[in-house]
């Protein structure tokens, strides 16, 4: 089961700088992250939201590759393979696409918004999904960008050692 944590920083891009983190420590197999998303409010109150995964390019690629075959293995039947894939790909491309910008995976788009209009001005958060973490290991890594527990889907007692873990830093 996944699960989710929000944390709040004082700088604009230091949510981005962790993630960053983050994805350093899922190479050495420290955090299997399933979803992330960065969260950035100007001191104007603009709030800009970066998706890691982008589910529009990820469906045209897939769809694209997927249109390729099947249109080869039906232009072998009217004997221009070539002119099939060529066609295949592009229609599997929009529709992968299409279908990549109705899906809404990992952590809910609509949550996301939610939560990103109470961060402060001038502030960042991260939304992290992630399967498994080893805790021993990920949180001081973390420590030095002095994060702020948001919002949780752990247990009281998880997120109260989150929360005491991650203040020593402060």
């Amino acid at each position: 089961m996944s699960s989710l944590v929000v944390l709040g920083f004082d700088g604009i891009h230091t949510a981005d700088e962790v993630l960053n983190k983050l994805r350093s420590l899922q190479k050495e197999y420290l955090i299997d992250l399933e979803d992330a998303c960065v969260v950035e409010r100007e001191k104007n109150g603009k709030v800009y939201i970066k998706q890691a995964v982008n589910l529009t390019a990820l469906g045209a690629a897939a769809g694209g590759s997927r249109g390729a075959l099947w249109g080869a293995l039906v232009g072998l039947l009217f004997l221009n393979p070539l002119a099939g894939m060529a066609i295949g790909a592009i229609t599997g491309a929009g529709a992968g696409a299409l279908s990549g910008s109705l899906t809404d995976y990992g952590i809910r788009d609509d949550f996301v918004k939610k939560l990103a209009e109470t961060i402060p001005e001038g502030s960042s958060a991260l939304f992290v999904l992630f399967k498994r973490v080893n805790e021993d290991k990920v949180l001081p890594e973390l420590e030095p960008y002095k994060p702020r527990v948001l919002r949780t889907s752990l247990s009281n007692e998880a997120e109260q050692r989150l929360k005491t873990e991650l203040s020593k830093a402060a």
